[in-house]
């Protein structure tokens, strides 16, 4: 991956940068946004679409630029473009109907609007990069064959855990070695916090509470995870993943044994493990003469090793993702075909027939992530899809729901979608 900066240099002094466009100006876009202009060589960051205009331009001036158009339409962006203007809009089909666009940056967070950004970016011939796991986890398959059939990549992005973590299992892959377990590192898991308890925590980092309990709730983990699954073709070993507790992310090659990868690689987490952020992979090698130089380079007796990334930069690594979809029609992240995990519904406190559910990071449920053929089997209420279904009857706390146990909203976007997507790869 180190050929990109290369590429980038070349389109530089071509005076073809790669343009940008980004929806969303939230936290992480607005982190994005000033990645974006330190300036990048061979990337512009040429567009913001925003549902409140004020947060895009907020993200411009955060980043030293003020001097921004307000458009309204495809060709009034294509114009300020073409004039080395930034500019602003209300509207993501504005950015996804610009001619001189190359990729799309869906910022979001959210599933049934994003959903609908990436259709339109796809359909639009843009390569579209999520930084949006609850939406790949949920729809990610489905979008994919669409990307496919329009000749465009769609991905996750590099710097979040699931890239992170891609990156090493290609890596030993290139280097000889069979990966057989892969995963993140996590804090605390706590499937109870909710809006409330992560509040101050939120206030003091400038983050959303619904966005903070959705990484303690443990929901934005499985997110992850399903992700990671659906690129690697790997499952889970159990429902929720073993997550097992320990000093430092080595250690793991002691609690796993060999024999449990005899049915496939799996995805995993390790808890409140050094170096407590970034990505690893386990890969497996019985060689005799291999074990004598891995032990020689000090990397263990095997026939189980470790290797792992220390950090993860979602808004600083995002670039290589966009040079590498455009230059390359390489994805960093994405779905091998048909759904491998899921991430289900479960209830944070005892419901009641009538309530209606808050969704990801809220104070009714949390995810948690088992194979997609569990999931389909019972007919469990996928975690992205939970925000607004009524409940049917009342619901214990821990108890996991299925669709028969609640009433959908009407018309969305997202359910349409998810029923191709099961009817596409036969699960149902």
């Amino acid at each position: 991956m180190v050929i990109v900066d290369a590429a980038l240099e070349k389109r530089e002094a071509e005076g073809d940068p790669i343009r940008v466009g980004m929806i969303g100006a939230g936290y992480m876009g607005r982190g994005i946004a000033l990645q974006f202009l330190t300036p990048l060589v061979g990337l512009r960051l040429v567009a913001i679409a925003n549902r409140t205009l004020s947060q895009a331009q907020r993200a411009y001036h955060e980043a030293g630029i003020d001097d921004v158009k307000v458009v309204e339409r495809a060709s009034q962006l294509e114009e300020a473009i073409r004039l080395n203007r930034h500019s602003i809009t209300d509207d993501p089909a504005v950015l996804c109907e610009a001619g001189n666009i190359d990729a799309i940056i869906e910022a979001t967070g959210e599933i049934e609007f994003g959903a609908s950004v990436a259709l339109q970016g796809i359909q639009s011939g843009k390569h579209v990069i999520l930084m949006n796991a609850e939406l790949d986890a949920t729809l990610g398959p489905i979008l994919k064959v669409y990307a496919d059939r329009a000749g465009v990549v769609i991905t996750n992005t590099d710097g979040d855990e699931p890239g992170v973590a891609m990156n090493l299992v290609r890596f030993v892959k290139t280097i000889g070695y069979k990966p057989v377990l892969t995963g993140n590192l996590k804090g605390m898991i706590d499937p109870y916090r909710t809006p409330d308890t992560q509040r101050e925590f939120a206030t003091k980092h400038n983050q959303k509470p619904r966005l903070i309990t959705s990484f303690a709730d443990g929901t934005k983990l499985s997110m992850e995870a399903t992700v990671l699954a659906n690129a690697t073709g790997f499952k889970v070993g159990r429902r929720g993943m073993y997550g097992h507790r320990c000093g430092h992310v080595k250690d793991t090659l002691k609690l796993f044994r060999p024999e449990m990868f005899e049915n496939g690689g799996l995805v995993d987490y390790v808890l409140g493990a050094e170096p407590h952020t970034g990505a690893f992979v386990l890969v497996h090698d019985e060689h005799p003469v291999k074990r004598q130089y891995m032990s020689y380079f000090k990397m263990g007796e095997g026939p189980l090793y470790m290797f792992y990334t220390p950090y993860h930069l979602p808004h600083l690594q995002i670039a290589t993702t966009v040079a590498r979809a455009v230059l390359f029609r390489d994805p960093t992240v994405a779905p091998l075909g048909r759904p491998m995990c899921d991430v289900l519904t479960a209830a944070k406190r005892d419901l009641k027939a009538g309530d209606r559910l808050d969704g990801i990071g809220g104070f009714a449920c949390y995810g948690v992530i088992d194979t997609a053929e569990v999931c389909e089997r019972d007919r469990l209420l996928p975690m992205g899809l939970s925000h607004g279904c009524s409940l049917k009857r009342d619901i214990r706390k821990d108890e996991v729901l299925s669709y028969d146990d609640v009433e959908l909203p009407t018309n969305r976007l997202s359910d349409k979608l998810r029923d191709e997507q099961n009817r596409h790869f036969g699960f149902c």
